[in-house]
């Protein structure tokens, strides 16, 4: 998969820092995964979070200004390579019609939003191996009859 040019510079940014998603999550007060999606890419800034995120970065601020660009979402057309990431994308491809099924079963026919969503990742312990913890909210949107 190939990054934008801007994700390269803002991860080694908050590398150089060093700082967690969660550090910039609180100073701009964004949850670390929006933050996340910021840098890739996949979530828009407004021009004042741009202007702070420079500064928090210690970054041109002029360079920073495409995150306040519409971002092009998705992965692209390929089944991802990533090992972490194809194991999210397994995870749709065997759980995904039980789980629409699941939702139709208790809301009806329609979608998860993703425009109005949130995902919070938690380590869970467990003396078999840490465990990852998904939480992911989003509104459900009915289909319209017409």
């Amino acid at each position: 998969m190939e990054l934008p040019g801007i994700t390269s510079k803002l991860l080694a940014a908050k590398n150089a820092k060093p700082m967690s998603f969660a550090n910039i999550g609180k100073e701009l007060g964004h949850d670390e995964c929006w933050v996340a999606a910021l840098f890739y890419r996949q979530a828009k800034a407004t021009e004042e979070e741009t202007r702070n995120l420079a500064m928090l970065l210690e970054l041109p601020p002029d360079e920073l200004k495409v995150l306040a660009d519409f971002p092009t979402k998705g992965l692209g057309p390929v089944v991802p390579t990533d090992p972490l990431i194809y194991r999210l994308y397994e995870f749709i491809q065997v759980y995904g019609m039980p789980i629409k099924a699941v939702i139709h079963e208790k809301f009806g026919d329609g979608i998860m939003s993703l425009i109005n969503f949130t995902v919070h990742v938690d380590k869970e312990p467990d003396p078999k191996g840490d465990r990852v913890k998904l939480t992911m909210s989003g509104k459900f949107l009915p289909y319209k009859v017409w």
